[in-house]
């Protein structure tokens, strides 16, 4: 393996991985923002709120973009498999 096939594989790992946080991650945040901001204008000072909102929002995300996330994960594992092959033979 060389320099260059070490830096392509980490590079695209972490390609992937913030590809696949990106829409928890968003989603979490706008929740979360809206939570805050919703508390503040009516001053409700129940912690267990925004963690419900996000908790929820979260596995929302999941359901709708799992297939999607399940398809990246493993069209990179294999891209990493023939990478392997190609470089034993």
């Amino acid at each position: 393996m060389t320099e260059e096939m070490a830096m392509y594989i980490g590079r695209r790992a972490l390609e992937v991985t913030m590809l696949l946080m990106a829409p928890v991650l968003i989603v979490t945040l706008v929740v979360g923002f809206a939570a805050a901001l919703l508390q503040a204008i009516t001053s409700i000072r129940d912690m267990t709120m925004g963690l419900v909102l996000k908790l929820v929002s979260i596995a929302v995300t999941v359901i709708f973009t799992g297939g999607w996330m399940i398809q990246t994960a493993v069209g990179f594992t294999r891209d990493i498999f023939s990478m392997v092959e190609h470089m034993t033979k």
